[in-house]
């Protein structure tokens, strides 16, 4: 873990989405912060410790769900299917499929491992799954405010958190969609999904994948009241009754694009379901 040092920070952004208006000054006291988002490795020892099940790996009851089609009612998860052609980036995100037997052991499904991917970060993460996972280890999730001071790295106001620059000198600076998004990715076959952590440079906190790689739970609850009228669905989970709980995941993922979701900022959010998990869902925790 990295100690971050207590202090004020510019809060937001007035230039991409509306719900991260307005710029407010905010407050944070200083805490430690696990260095990386939580690998599968690290979870893999928790659920060895304690037998935890996660939310991906029990069947929905369908009564919690109305409408919900019966043979969905098994476990599965919310997994990125990449079509094999252009689609309408303004119609339904088809490149979204549950996928029956998708777990954090099987993050794309049952016949997928994590066998290669212990320092690859942790998904299908439920909120619930990531509380248990920072209670056993003596642990908190962030408040929002405290992850965005932290993924900043000490910078004021820059759009990213290595500056204002998404490429400077070309250099590529998080695992974040590369290529026409959703169908082609011109990555490395290695790297098209998640990365190892660790694999992109650290912040002026010294913290690494702050942005890109997956997506972050904090323990805030999503405000609704500057939700943007143009955010995309690209991040899995949204078009969800408005009464669901929805907590604030930060940093973007590794399917975050230009041209599509520019949600690789610090002071970018996005509404998750606490009971929706996906391919790209993960977290990091802090002490206090």
């Amino acid at each position: 873990m990295k100690r971050i040092p207590a202090g004020a920070f510019a809060m937001g952004s007035n230039d991409f989405y509306m719900d991260e208006r307005p710029v407010r000054q905010v407050d944070v006291d200083g805490f430690w912060i696990d260095e990386t988002p939580v690998t599968n490795a690290q979870f893999a020892r928790f659920v060895k410790a304690t037998g935890h099940v996660t939310f991906a790996e029990i069947a929905p009851d369908p009564a919690d769900y109305p409408g919900m089609d019966p043979a969905l009612a098994a476990p599965g998860s919310i997994v990125f299917v990449p079509p094999a052609q252009p689609v309408d980036l303004e119609g339904d995100p088809i490149w979204w499929q549950f996928v029956l037997g998708a777990d954090w052991r099987h993050p794309l499904g049952p016949d997928s491992s994590v066998e290669q991917l212990a320092r690859h970060p942790v998904v299908h993460i439920a909120h619930s799954d990531a509380k248990a996972y920072a209670a056993w280890a003596g642990k908190s999730l962030p408040t929002e405010a405290e992850w965005e001071y932290a993924a900043r790295g000490g910078l004021a106001g820059a759009s990213y958190a290595w500056g204002d620059d998404f490429m400077p000198e070309g250099r590529r600076m998080a695992q974040t969609w590369d290529g026409l998004f959703p169908w082609h990715n011109a990555a490395p076959l290695d790297r098209q999904r998640t990365a190892q952590v660790r694999e992109y440079p650290e912040n002026g906190f010294g913290l690494y994948d702050m942005i890109g790689n997956v997506w972050e739970w904090t323990a805030d609850r999503y405000n609704a009241a500057h939700e943007s009228e143009t955010a995309h669905r690209c991040c899995g989970g949204a078009a969800v009754d408005p009464v669901t709980d929805r907590y604030v995941a930060k940093g973007g993922s590794h399917l975050c694009a230009p041209e599509y979701c520019q949600r690789y900022r610090p002071a970018a959010r996005w509404p998750q379901p606490k009971d929706t998990t996906a391919s790209h869902m993960g977290f990091r925790c802090i002490m206090r």
